[in-house]
């Protein structure tokens, strides 16, 4: 079960945020991200057990942003796919145009906000993806090794299957359009969703282009939290999504 607080004036545009226990970054993420855009903002609160959802609901209150922040709390932790799920639903269902989602970790940078949904209104495409990989981003800090060998790996998968010739299959800041969005059937809970919509996108001939974004990791020694943290077991769990959703979508 969910609960929800919204009193949302409406705008053509969703900014999405998924957060699991980021009392230390949620403040500067927010005000950032208000600081860049004046679009309407989704926190989902993936059942979080430190401050979290104190500090959001504070944010929320402030008669500046009043009716502007929309907050759904998961009861429990159901998953950083399930958060994008929610997101993506609740965009459908009250007729927004774009979504956006970042995550809230701050490896993110709300400035490139306005460039992104410039991107996608022209039209063209109907997913704008970040790239931390292209060759002319900004490399603040290096990736973890293990994460760095698993996203080529699956990216490599993944432009096998869908010729998309991605260079980043995992990154988290995206911007759609809600018509080519609401044509997709998604259902991974865990962090492997990513891969689940970049094949059905394929299988729905929507269009996709890079954006660079910068390299960053605040946290280097930020975990999974489960088995996830077994590289060789992460990249079997992508590797099984990857071939279950091809089997699902009778690509091959």
């Amino acid at each position: 079960m969910n609960n929800m607080i919204n009193n949302q004036p409406k705008t053509e545009s969703l900014i999405l945020v998924p957060i699991y226990n980021e009392q230390k970054h949620i403040f500067n993420v927010l005000r950032e991200i208000r600081k860049y855009s004046p679009e309407n903002l989704l926190v989902i609160n993936d059942g979080s057990t430190d401050e979290s959802k104190d500090i959001v609901e504070e944010i929320a209150s402030c008669a500046k942003l009043k009716g502007k922040v929309i907050i759904i709390n998961h009861l429990k932790n159901e998953g950083y796919g399930k958060s994008l799920i929610d997101g993506i639903n609740f965009a459908r269902d009250n007729d927004y145009q774009y979504l956006l989602t970042l995550d809230c970790d701050e490896q993110h940078e709300p400035e490139l906000i306005p460039q992104f949904f410039e991107e996608i209104k022209k039209g063209e495409f109907e997913i704008i993806s970040g790239s931390r990989y292209l060759s002319f981003q900004k490399q603040i800090d290096a990736p973890p090794e293990d994460r760095y060998t698993i996203n080529r790996k699956i990216t490599g998968l993944i432009n096998e299957i869908t010729g998309y010739g991605l260079t980043d299959s995992f990154c988290g800041f995206k911007v759609y359009r809600m018509e080519g969005l609401k044509k997709l059937e998604l259902t991974e809970k865990g962090y492997g969703l990513p891969l689940q919509l970049w094949i059905q996108a394929y299988k729905n001939n929507l269009t996709v282009k890079e954006l660079p974004v910068s390299m960053i990791y605040k946290d280097k020694d930020r975990t999974f939290g489960n088995y996830l943290d077994d590289p060789k077991k992460r990249l079997a769990y992508y590797q099984k999504i990857i071939d279950s959703e091809v089997k699902k979508c009778l690509i091959y």
